[in-house]
């Protein structure tokens, strides 16, 4: 990539050679997530203690921005649900003008990273703490939404995890059982009508016939017009917030958790996107979008924003094949501001509940808790404490302890792995099945070798080297004899590579790990991924697991050309 290209938006890349047809596609798709993206922007500033309207205007305004000037075909930009917690942490502290500030601070923080070429520091976050504080937010994000979805009468809510417990079970007997009635109704739309169709977003549905039903029956409950008074007809306008620069030291912590969030949901829902289109997103490029959109979102009314798996994911299975998509995505939201903003004035809030209830279901890799469980008792120590703090201290605690937990393992692990030991006749001929120096690899058999700890912040290097797997062969044997130590981010790193090269018709074999590697990939839930017989202890038998598996391709494919030619007699 020449110094012009990589700091080149993909949208002007995309633009050369356009054609009418992909037009069309990028049209389709823009207005399909455009629909998508209305509920969930409500439903995500309410939720994070602003107005409704704050939502489709940082979709607008962050969303068009992300999608011109990002690193990435098909990302779609705009407020997500890991940014609801402290957001509403900071307003319920400092006001809205103190949540602007944080959104500024936080855009030159991104900005600066992918300037700087920083991007790349995110991938030193381990998994257990992305999976701690993901499951920490998706509790919170549900907990938030009890009230307005049962339609209870309270007084403030606390913003802590047990206070508002706490307060939401003692007034739990004011529960409007109409409410419940079109909360349940909408969870059951949003659950039920993708196995009817998928073309239409159930969201939408149930968005659009709970509106109905409450205004035409004028049902008693709440709605975004008797809470809020409405959205605003009309353009988003340019306001400059009353920054308090006594409030900037305070907000820095704040801000360096928004920029931290921004960075690691964009790049892994680029990675999501790259994954499904085929493309390759520019990390830098897209960070320079999300600082250059998180300072202009603030001074639009919006909140802060970053790329959103979700409705990239709607995004690229609606046809989308360049920016254009995103750009007509934040268009759609403007038209209906300008256009049918009234209407959301009769949105009931039970509606908007239930959207988060199954967002925050769906956003908590809530089955990833299982395979964390069966790996060793210090990778379940850093997400037990990154998902407590979480949910009963603050994010911006969380994530640090959590940093700093996994760093102290880091240095554990690699400590553990030193061994100083004399070389034996036993030492050396146990070696002779692990070297390859005197052994018949077969053409269409590649190896690779991981050499070093397979911890955080070394596992791109593995996504790095079989980007391409249409350059390996049938069969894929890793090597990890030289492989000193794993952690859970290198085990889901491997589980990928499997799943990935099975989906291509390749089969991942892995040989020759060493103590430490063997026993947390015997705890894991890796050996579902490849199966035991793919985990050999040397290359020795990999190489001879290989030929028995080309044996059983060649025996298949000649049953089907006898089986071919006996029908063509």
């Amino acid at each position: 990539m020449s110094s012009t290209q990589k700091w080149l938006p993909r949208s002007i890349e995309c633009l050369r050679g356009y054609t009418p047809r992909q037009a069309g596609q990028d049209l389709v798709a823009g207005l399909t997530v455009g629909l998508v993206a209305l509920p969930l922007a409500m439903a995500f500033a309410i939720a994070s203690g602003v107005t409704p309207q704050a939502g489709p205007y940082t979709a607008v305004v962050a969303g068009f921005l992300i999608s011109a000037l990002g690193g990435s075909r098909t990302q779609i930009g705009g407020p997500t649900g890991a940014f609801v917690v402290i957001v509403a942490g900071i307003v319920v502290k400092f006001g809205v003008a103190g949540l602007a500030l944080v959104g500024v601070m936080a855009g030159v923080l991104l900005l600066v990273m992918g300037l700087t070429g920083l991007g790349s520091a995110v991938k030193y976050i381990p998994r257990p703490v992305t999976i701690g504080f993901t499951n920490g937010i998706a509790l919170l994000i549900a907990s938030t939404q009890i009230k307005d979805f049962f339609g209870m009468k309270t007084p403030s809510v606390p913003s802590e995890f047990l206070p508002r417990m706490r307060t939401l079970i003692h007034y739990a007997e004011t529960t409007q059982w109409q409410t419940v009635a079109v909360g349940a109704a909408s969870l059951s739309v949003i659950l039920l009508w993708p196995r009817l169709t998928k073309r239409v977003p159930g969201t939408l549905i149930a968005l659009l016939l709970a509106t109905a039903v409450v205004a035409v029956f004028h049902l008693p409950v709440e709605t975004i017009g008797s809470k809020f008074g409405g959205i605003p007809q009309g353009w988003p306008h340019f306001a400059f917030p009353d920054f308090r620069s006594e409030h900037i030291l305070p907000l820095l912590p704040s801000a360096f958790t928004v920029a931290l969030l921004a960075a690691v949901e964009s790049l892994l829902s680029a990675v999501v996107a790259d994954g499904m289109s085929g493309d390759h997103h520019n990390s830098n490029m897209e960070l320079v979008a999300q600082g250059l959109a998180n300072i202009a979102s603030p001074l639009f009314g919006g909140i802060p924003a970053t790329g959103a798996i979700a409705r990239t994911a709607t995004n690229i299975r609606s046809g989308a094949g360049t920016p254009v998509a995103g750009m007509v995505h934040a268009l759609t939201l403007l038209v209906i501001l300008l256009v049918a903003a009234p209407l959301a004035g009769f949105v009931p809030l039970a509606t908007l509940a239930a959207v988060l209830f199954v967002v925050a279901y769906n956003m908590g890799e809530w089955r990833e808790i299982g395979s964390i469980l069966r790996l060793s008792k210090t990778d379940i120590a850093v997400w037990f404490t990154t998902f407590a703090l979480t949910v009963f201290a603050d994010l911006t605690v969380a994530v640090g302890v959590g940093m700093a937990l996994a760093a102290l393992l880091y240095i554990y692990r690699i400590a553990e792995t030193t061994t100083v030991a004399p070389v034996t006749r036993e030492y050396l001929k146990e070696g002779q099945a692990h070297i390859l120096q005197d052994k018949d690899i077969p053409a269409n058999v590649t190896i690779l070798r991981i050499h070093g700890p397979f911890l955080f912040g070394t596992t791109e290097k593995l996504a790095d080297a079989t980007r391409k797997l249409t350059q390996f062969g049938d069969v894929v044997i890793l090597r990890l004899r030289n492989m000193t130590a794993i952690d859970a981010t290198g085990i889901h790193a491997l589980e990928q590579l499997s799943d990935r090269l099975r989906k291509a018709g390749k089969t991942l074999l892995l040989c020759g790990a060493r103590d430490q590697p063997s026993r947390l990939i015997s705890q894991s839930d890796f050996l579902n991924h490849v199966g035991a017989e793919n985990v050999l202890p040397h290359v020795q038998a990999a190489l001879a697991r290989a030929r028995e598996i080309q044996e059983d391709f060649s025996g298949i494919g000649r049953e089907i050309a006898l089986e071919l030619e006996h029908r063509s007699l």
